[in-house]
């Protein structure tokens, strides 16, 4: 389009009313260039040419200089920490240094030879620290036997580690490494620093280039700047009149020959230019130029808007029976004259078209808003709420889901007719609705339009309820409610989702809103069609779900076994979507002791609640052996590695068989075991991989216990390690999963700092303290299963426990025997149970007889009046015996079998000093 100056036009339009007015000639260039000045002036073009040139230049330049510096730092960075490296670890595992390091005066040999070294390598210190950072060297004899103070305690593990900081000298790198011994162990540090200054030089050497090549730049841009100035001059040169005017007819021609109206306004709201289109979308009067906007006979909101110089964009004005659409825009933004230029397109045979553009803009807004509104969760029932809240308003005024029965239970409906509905969601314009309430059971008869197309798989639409008798024959009660109501149209739709019939979703309409048309049918089946899958895989899910919640029961433990050692609470929270693998086991263990085990596998649904149950199944199996803790997750670790032995096979034979594959293996589990013995307050523990137990004293002190991590069960390579202490009588001893500790929103130690805090109150029963630790440790959002166990301790006083070291003489047994009957005699055993005093003597004399026969070392015999009687005998053998038939020749060998007819059941468990034969007789 052409550009106009506002006062050529303005008396061009004076001089010559009712022509159109041509602009006025430009001046001659070469006399425009004479008077421009200098080509480097900032109004030229070759001078902005040049000016741009410039900054772009300098730009470039500067730009290099920061990539070389920061480029030079990090390499300089770089080369420090390899020299800083280098010298430490190769100064640590010299010929020699173990021995300096545990020599009586470690700084007399270790302080020549580390600044010899210091020199000879070109760094600025090395310095040997002891394992608690004291150093033993220094460049500055005046901070020996000072505490290092960089970061070496992760090098404790016998690990090289680096770090930048930031010393007297500037910017410096350096690296701790670990001097170890003989067997690997770590006995020392060597410290070992650089200055980044000192391996720095690169961007000196290089700044000149960087120089010189910029200088170049500058001259070529210079140059070219002035090769491009002359080359325009000599261009412009030859423009002459002539054809400056035939280039302003060709616009003014294209001005006036579109098919689009255009109108300039001056500052004072005066029309300086219409063309020809414009006139006659406008009907203006003859001669419009120079007059007032408002004087013309515009509509006053086209006036306004024409006049006023505001900026409008494609609004819709009325303009005689036309409909317009207008663009205003000022003209004065980049320096032009004031005014403002304005647009006109005839709209009004795109209004048709643009109302059923814009219902298909709804209607695709709807989908879109379906797509990402139905199905955010996977529970069917808020599926299908989610459905009817997405159409109501925007499409029905009412809608009702009904789903098949087995579907709210997460099965696949049968395809058979007469299937019993319920109806699932009911949403509408108000709360008050003549439909059935959510809940209620239905069988839709043949007739109408839900049988018909749950029947046949198509949507169904009823325009005039009114004459719907097929529907109306279903309830004449309900329907006619629903009509009085003011309902009038209906469209029901299946909803089908990979081939089953899941159930119906009906829209309806009220009489004020147009009704259901055949034009509608397929967004209404859109709708259906996703909310149809998005409920299949919320029924898919309900099922699993199910089916692992009822696995997970199934498995975990459902109430607690008597026993006399510990006061047990357990809380078991499942994670908000999915089933986890945590499990917990409370198990009774011979000797009045009691195992705690609480475990946790990595993953949620039927595989993790199927391992969990395999996992515990196994514990208790091994339990029953009566192991250490230490060897009990041994076992446990080759049995997960064997189980994931074999489901990579089977994985790997399923896969090549064409199906597919998909066996997840166990790694990831972990497990805690304890055992407490009440009779001497001792706790024995082990953990793979889990969280550390917490032990709450007495007196509300808290306290988490350091055990040895060992690696998750399954990994293998690593031994596992026990550890033992001494509990007060009324401890709580704490066991959990790490899903209450973890969470996204916050760290592991503020999670370690809370649990705490929620622990340290004296006084509680170990329910109460579940309670408490869950309403202060528990995440708002817990994304896995929490098991937590609270055990509160016992302990079997004296008056209960009974013991005698017993000689290595057959001659002793009747001693023993003795005293145990007055054992058994004060606990008021015999009064109570004439039989029972026999049993224990007959025992224990076969259980001292075979230790004094076959063992060797100290004989000890204790008995416990727990819930049982037990009756124990240690000795140092670790020779177990064993339950045989004796044959009728043999002169020995029927005591255990005798033992085993006596008492409820007995066994053998293996100690560090030797093994106890103990054996449990039934109290009265």
């Amino acid at each position: 389009m052409a550009r106009f100056k506002g006062r050529s036009w303005v008396l061009a339009t004076r001089m010559f009313p009712g022509r159109r007015p041509r602009s006025r000639r430009r001046e001659r260039p070469e006399a425009a260039g004479r008077r421009s000045g200098s080509w480097l002036s900032t109004r030229s073009v070759a001078g902005q040419v040049f000016l741009l040139q410039l900054m772009i230049v300098l730009l470039l330049i500067a730009a290099a200089s920061v990539a070389l510096v920061l480029q030079v730092r990090h390499d300089a960075t770089n080369e420090a920490r390899h020299r800083s490296v280098a010298v430490a670890e190769t100064f640590a595992n010299a010929p020699g240094m173990p021995a300096a390091v545990r020599s009586p005066h470690p700084t007399a040999v270790l302080q020549p030879l580390a600044e010899a070294a210091r020199k000879d390598a070109g760094v600025d210190f090395i310095v040997v620290l002891n394992t608690k950072g004291i150093r033993y060297t220094h460049p500055d004899t005046s901070r020996i036997g000072h505490h290092f103070l960089g970061s070496y305690r992760p090098a404790l593990k016998g690990h090289t580690i680096t770090e930048t900081f930031t010393g007297t000298l500037g910017p410096s790198v350096r690296a701790v490494a670990p001097v170890t011994d003989s067997r690997g162990k770590v006995i020392g540090l060597v410290a070992s620093g650089i200055t980044v200054s000192k391996v720095s030089g690169l961007a000196n050497r290089q700044m000149p280039i960087l120089i010189g090549a910029a200088g170049a730049s500058l001259a070529l841009a210079t140059g070219g700047t002035a090769l491009v100035s002359r080359r325009l001059r000599r261009q412009t040169h030859g423009l002459d009149p002539a054809e400056m005017t035939r280039m302003y007819e060709h616009h003014d021609a294209v001005l006036h020959s579109v098919r689009e109206g255009v109108l300039i306004v001056d500052g004072g709201g005066r029309l300086m230019l219409a063309n020809d289109e414009a006139r006659r979308l406008l009907d203006l009067p003859e001669y419009p130029e120079g007059r007032a906007v408002t004087e013309l006979g515009l509509e006053p909101q086209m006036a306004q808007a024409l006049a006023s110089g505001q900026v409008v964009s494609d609004e819709v004005l009325v303009a005689g029976d036309r409909l317009l659409a207008v663009n205003n825009r000022p003209t004065d933004r980049d320096g032009g004259p004031p005014g403002s230029v304005a647009t006109l397109r005839d709209s009004t045979e795109l209004r048709a078209l643009s109302g059923r553009a814009e219902v298909a803009q709804k209607h695709l807004k709807l989908l879109y808003d379906a797509s990402v509104e139905i199905g955010t969760t996977l529970d069917v029932g808020r599926t299908a709420e989610e459905l009817a809240q997405i159409a109501v308003g925007r499409f029905a005024d009412f809608v009702t889901v009904d789903l098949a029965e087995p579907v709210l239970r997460g099965e696949e409906p049968l395809a058979v007719g007469g299937v019993e509905m319920c109806r699932t969601a009911v949403r509408g314009i108000s709360d008050d609705h003549p439909f059935y309430q959510v809940g209620t059971h239905l069988s839709f008869i043949s007739s109408t339009p839900q049988a018909q197309g749950f029947a046949s798989g198509q949507a169904a639409v009823e325009p005039d309820l009114r004459e719907a008798h097929g529907w109306r024959a279903q309830d004449p009660e309900q329907t006619g409610l629903a009509i009085d109501y003011g309902v009038r149209s209906l469209v029901t739709v299946p909803l089908r989702a990979r081939g089953v019939m899941l159930g119906m979703v009906s829209f309806w309409r009220m009489e004020k809103n147009a009704p259901f048309g055949e034009d509608e049918i397929a967004l209404a089946e859109e709708l259906a069609s996703h909310a149809a899958v998005c409920i299949d895989n919320a029924r898919r899910y309900t099922r699993e779900h199910t089916m692992a919640v009822t696995l997970q029961h199934s498995l975990l433990p459902r109430a607690l076994p008597e026993q006399s050692a510990l006061d047990v609470a357990y809380r078991y929270l499942p994670a908000e979507s999915g089933v986890g693998g945590d499990w917990f086991d409370v198990i009774p263990l011979p000797g009045a002791r009691v195992a705690l085990v609480v475990g946790d596998v990595v993953g949620h649904g039927l595989h993790a609640a199927a391992t969990m149950g395999r996992l515990r199944t196994a514990v208790h199996n091994f339990s029953t052996l009566d192991l250490p803790p230490d060897e009990l997750l041994s076992h446990l670790d080759d049995l997960v590695a064997r189980i994931d032995q074999d489901d990579g096979a089977a994985t790997a034979a399923v896969g090549s068989e064409g199906t597919e594959g998909g066996g997840a293996g166990i790694t990831g589990a972990s497990c805690l075991y304890a055992i407490y013995d009440p009779v001497t307050r001792r706790c024995a523990m082990a953990r793979a991989g889990h969280p550390p137990p917490a032990v709450v004293a007495p007196d509300g002190s808290v306290e988490f216990i350091d055990l040895p991590a060992g690696p998750p069960l399954g990994l293998g390579g690593l031994p596992f390690e026990t550890a033992e202490l001494e509990l007060a009588e009324g401890s709580r001893l704490v066991l959990y999963t790490d899903g209450l500790i973890e969470d996204r929103r916050r760290e592991i130690d503020a999670g370690l700092e809370l649990l705490r805090e929620a622990l340290a109150h004296p006084g509680r029963t170990p329910d109460q303290t579940c309670a408490d630790v869950l309403d202060g440790v528990l995440p708002a959002r817990p994304t896995d299963d929490i098991a937590l166990i609270v055990a509160r301790t016992r302990v079997l006083g004296s008056d209960r426990v009974a013991s005698w070291d017993v000689p290595c003489d057959p001659a002793a047994v009747a001693e023993v025997r003795a005293a145990a009957i007055g054992q058994l005699t004060e606990w008021g055993l015999p009064a109570a149970a004439p039989d029972m005093a026999f049993t224990a003597e007959l025992v224990l004399s076969e259980l001292i007889t075979n230790a004094i026969r076959y063992a060797a070392g100290p004989i000890r015999v204790q008995l416990l009046r727990d819930r049982n009687l037990i009756c124990e005998v240690s000795d140092t053998s670790s020779t177990s015996p064993h339950l045989r038939y004796a044959a009728t020749t043999d002169e020995g060998g029927r005591g255990l079998f005798l033992v085993a007819q006596f008492a409820e059941r007995w066994g053998t468990r293996y100690t560090a000093d030797g093994k106890v034969i103990w054996a449990e007789l039934a109290l009265p």
